[in-house]
């Protein structure tokens, strides 16, 4: 198996890669290991049966032991080229020895590959028997074949009686072992082999070198001397006889050298190899059939390489259907006739060796025939077919190894014909197709191997497929190669899938039971498979091109650039729900996995629209996007009636993912309107970001603070995926927009005029702000303490609000300087401004003051230490900056506010209250 692995390894990559020396030797590799793994799995097999059955045997023969004054006959193997009529040696008699209570079973013996056998059989025929004999009768046949050409080279006979000597010769060789056939049984048989060698040497040198004999009357002759050897070797039931006869005939061209022409040449094996295929009827001798095999095949492919001429296509086809139906027909024959433990033994060689090299041949004979070697791989495996439609009918359950065999060629043609004809694409489709057939084969025979074979050539296809892909022009909606392609690897795929929901049946060996357990990992990832050829279709689809309608014109898209993103998304998604409904209704869960997805569909498709500049309210955009989110939380909530509990976390990510989706949406229809009313230069764009994600997270405050709303669907299972853990992310953006807003945007509100607290700057950060702290409140109004207190409920929210509120009042009164007074927004000249260093002294003093009042008041120790902090920082800043104040009035009416203030502070709130006051 692994020499013919390495063959058929060899011819597969050389046809498949366009006659290409170049890939013989990675197919040659290939093939011999997958023929060393076939092997190996066979010879377990057959070790366990064989095991299993002789236990079985002991198990039911009695356990009485024999007499011991039994003798019993020791008789010495006979050897393997010895005939039936060979009187075995007389019997040696010794005591028996009493049977053991158990079988000892000895582990079967590795079974040799054809060269190893070829290699044992020539050694067994030299050194069995008299081997003087025939080393000598190989010296005096070659010598004879020398005396023949010195003779003619040196003109001492006439040629007529130089031809008949050497004819008398091999005549009286038949005689004499003949008659000595009974005497001597192995001399009489070698003598014979050798009389009709040197008979087929003479016939073909009359006829075809000389021209002595015309070739009407010689093949009648070599039929004659054919039919001598055969009758002869039946007669004496010698397989000794016939090889050495068929050995003998086929060498005769190679030791006589010249050219006999094609016809001839292939006329004469023609006539050997039927007296082969007549011995196959009668007689299993494996070793015959071995010998023409080699012998014909081999000598066809040394001529097809150093003389073969395309003028003498139809002479050498017809020798190869001959050949090939030949060597077919002894294989056959030889499985019929040998029997076996597990039903007839079928010969591998004769099985794929003509097959292999045959159409090796064949494709060089048609290389240059446009789908000639496809044609021929079509015409091989319908012979193969026939074949085993034949076998089945004749043979029953002892056949049912040669019509496996038979079939598995017939397949390997016919999947090796589609590559050969059609494009990558189609081919990847057979073969998908193909895997289909032959698991739903194996699956209705309870056989692995099948089943396996299967599963690997629908990989194979989609690998091919994937490989192939390119060009997309085609004016074919669907039905293009591209797109029906794709779908025609989906749906083997998806009817695989099918099949593997349920543990299927195996025939209960041990390669069966290891592969039933590989199998059942199959079924998810089957059914994954067909869905991404499925969703790879629509892409293919979507993305198709037109033919230019004129020659030199570029091609046009079939559907809009634009919309092919958005329609990508929708297919999926669609895709995803009708999966799902089959799911649900088939109890199929692994069909509904691609609902769980639809989340990171809808997010490529706004990245992709992002990508290109357009906006979700574009017309017919928002048709898409309404379809789209209308079906995905249409599945969400399906899957939250069935959702079991490996997908619960998967669920509830979708479930906040969903609000990040929402918000992306919600700011791309702010950005459209910023675009349409052309504002990016002004404030009202510089606002969007922060707009969009504080209107999320009141939406998600109100929403998931209502009582009303938490026990209905989503938030009765989710109430806080929603209002935490998916607006922790959108009000970490609102505190960072709004930070940055203030920071950075100068609050230009073109065409409207600016007005301080009312522009949009202004106005959204503190609604920003004003969201944050509803949204706190929502948290730590709904949390249970203290087993659910988390950094919600500490200060560290209100210390960092405290932050972003005077951050924000300060650059509000900046935009008043830089809109009112005509400082430029910018850093340096806003700071460089001793008016606006005085505002913000003023500012802060006003705000410590208004800390400390109601630290007072209310009795707030850490409140008021804030404010005292922000007066210290005050008298820091009039002393570094504000003293350096070259504007005279500017500095006056610094320290004079500072310090009215200051006293109003000291006289309503001097100190901080006291610990005992409870904390914030």
């Amino acid at each position: 198996m692994i020499v013919w692995g390495l063959v058929a390894g060899a011819l597969l990559g050389w046809g498949t890669n366009g006659f290409d020396t170049d890939a013989l030797w990675p197919g040659a590799i290939i093939g011999a290991l997958m023929g060393w793994w076939l092997r190996k799995i066979v010879r377990q097999e057959l070790d366990l049966s064989i095991t299993s059955l002789t236990a079985e045997r002991a198990a039911e023969t009695p356990q009485a032991a024999l007499p011991r004054s039994s003798p019993v006959p020791i008789v010495p193997a006979a050897s393997p080229w010895s005939n039936a009529e060979s009187a075995p040696p007389a019997a040696i008699t010794q005591p028996a020895i009493p049977r053991r209570t158990e079988p000892d079973v000895a582990p079967p013996s590795a079974e040799p590959n054809v060269v190893e056998q070829f290699f044992n059989s020539a050694k067994g025929w030299l050194l069995g028997g008299n081997t003087i004999v025939r080393v000598g009768l190989v010296i005096l046949f070659v010598g004879l074949s020398f005396l023949a050409h010195y003779a003619a080279d040196a003109g001492l006979f006439p040629l007529e009686l130089r031809l008949v000597l050497v004819a008398a010769a091999g005549i009286a060789l038949l005689c004499i072992g003949f008659l000595k056939r009974l005497q001597k049984p192995d001399f009489a048989l070698t003598l014979q082999g050798g009389g009709v060698a040197i008979l087929y040497l003479t016939v073909f040198a009359a006829s075809r070198l000389f021209e002595v004999i015309p070739a009407a009357a010689a093949f009648p002759i070599m039929i004659v001397v054919c039919a001598l050897g055969c009758a002869l070797a039946l007669l004496q039931n010698s397989q000794l006889l016939a090889a050495t006869s068929f050995i003998g005939g086929f060498a005769v061209p190679i030791l006589l050298g010249g050219d006999g022409g094609t016809l001839g040449l292939f006329g004469y094996y023609t006539v050997l190899n039927i007296a082969v295929l007549g011995i196959a009827w009668r007689r299993s001798w494996r070793i015959i059939n071995l010998i023409g095999f080699f012998a014909t095949f081999g000598l066809a492919t040394a001529w097809g390489v150093l003389v073969y001429d395309p003028v003498l296509y139809w002479t050498c086809q017809f020798f190869l259907i001959l050949f090939v139906l030949i060597y077919v027909g002894a294989g056959i024959l030889y499985a019929w006739g040998t029997p076996g433990r597990f039903g007839n033994v079928v010969d591998s060689t004769l099985l794929f060796g003509p097959a292999i090299v045959g159409f090796g041949l064949q494709a060089g004979l048609v290389r240059d025939m446009p789908l000639g070697s496809a044609f021929s791989a079509l015409g091989f495996g319908a012979l193969y077919l026939a074949l085993a439609v034949f076998v089945s009918r004749r043979g029953g359950q002892d056949n049912r190894m040669l019509n496996d065999g038979l079939i598995a060629v017939a397949v390997g043609f016919v999947t090796l014909a589609v590559p050969l004809a059609l494009g990558v694409r189609w081919t990847a489709s057979v073969w998908a197709l193909e895997g289909a057939g032959a698991f739903w084969v194996g699956m209705r025979q309870a056989r692995w191997l099948p089943r396996a074979f299967g599963l690997l050539l629908q990989a194979a296809g989609g690998l091919v497929f994937i490989g192939g892909l390119g060009d997309l022009t085609s004016s074919l909606a669907v039905l293009n190669p591209s797109t029906l392609g794709a779908i025609l690897i989906a749906l083997p795929a998806f009817v695989t899938a099918w099949w593997l929901r349920r543990p299927l049946d195996h025939s209960g060996s041990r390669w069966g039971v290891r592969y039933a357990e590989i199998e059942a990992g199959f079924a998810k990832p089957a059914f994954l498979y067909g869905f991404a050829f499925w969703c790879l279709a629509l892409v293919l689809e979507l993305n198709r091109v037109l033919p230019a309608p004129i020659a030199g014109e570029l091609a046009m898209s079939a559907i809009v650039p634009s919309l092919i993103p958005l329609l990508m998304m929708l297919t999926f998604v669609v895709s995803a729900g009708l999966a799902a409904v089959v799911g649900r209704r088939a109890d199929w869960q692994v069909a509904t996995w691609p609902s769980h997805v639809t989340l990171a569909a809808l997010g490529a498709g706004l990245l992709a629209q992002w990508g290109m500049g357009l906006f979700v309210l574009q017309t017919p955009h928002w048709v898409i996007w309404l379809a789209a989110v209308g079906l995905h939380y249409r599945l969400l909530w399906a899957n939250d009636r069935t959702v079991s509990a490996p997908a619960a976390p998967l669920q509830r990510f979708v479930h906040i993912g969903g609000v990040w989706q929402l918000t992306a949406l919600l700011l791309d229809c702010l950005w459209f309107g910023i675009d349409r009313a052309n504002l990016w230069q002004t404030s009202w764009a510089s606002v969007v970001m922060l707009t969009g994600t504080t209107g999320a997270l009141l939406a998600l405050t109100f929403w998931a603070g209502n009582p009303a709303t938490r026990g209905r669907w989503p938030l009765r299972e989710h109430a806080v995926d929603y209002g935490r853990r998916a607006a922790v992310p959108v009000a970490v953006l609102v505190y960072f927009g709004a930070l940055i807003t203030a920071l950075f945007a100068s609050g230009k509100t073109n065409p409207l005029p600016y007005l301080p607290l009312l522009n949009p700057v202004d106005l959204s950060v503190a609604l920003a702000i004003a969201a944050l702290v509803l949204w706190l409140r929502m948290n730590v109004s709904t949390q249970a303490p203290p087993a659910s207190r988390t950094w919600l409920t500490g200060p560290q929210p209100l210390i960092a609000l405290s932050a972003l509120g005077f951050v924000a009042l300060n650059t509000v009164w900046l935009r008043m300087a830089h809109h009112l007074i005509g400082v430029p927004w910018d850093p340096d000249a806003l700071l460089g401004s001793f008016t606006v260093q005085t505002g913000l002294s003023i500012l802060w003093t006003l705000l410590a003051l208004g800390l400390t009042l109601l630290a007072h008041r209310r009795g707030l120790r850490t409140t008021w230490l804030a404010g005292g902090g922000l007066l210290a920082a005050v008298v820091l800043k009039l002393l570094l900056v504000d003293l350096s104040n070259a504007d005279g009035g500017a500095r006056i009416v610094t320290f004079i506010v500072v310090g009215v203030l200051m006293l109003v502070v000291g006289y309503f709130a001097p100190l901080p209250p006291k610990r005992q006051e409870p904390q914030s």
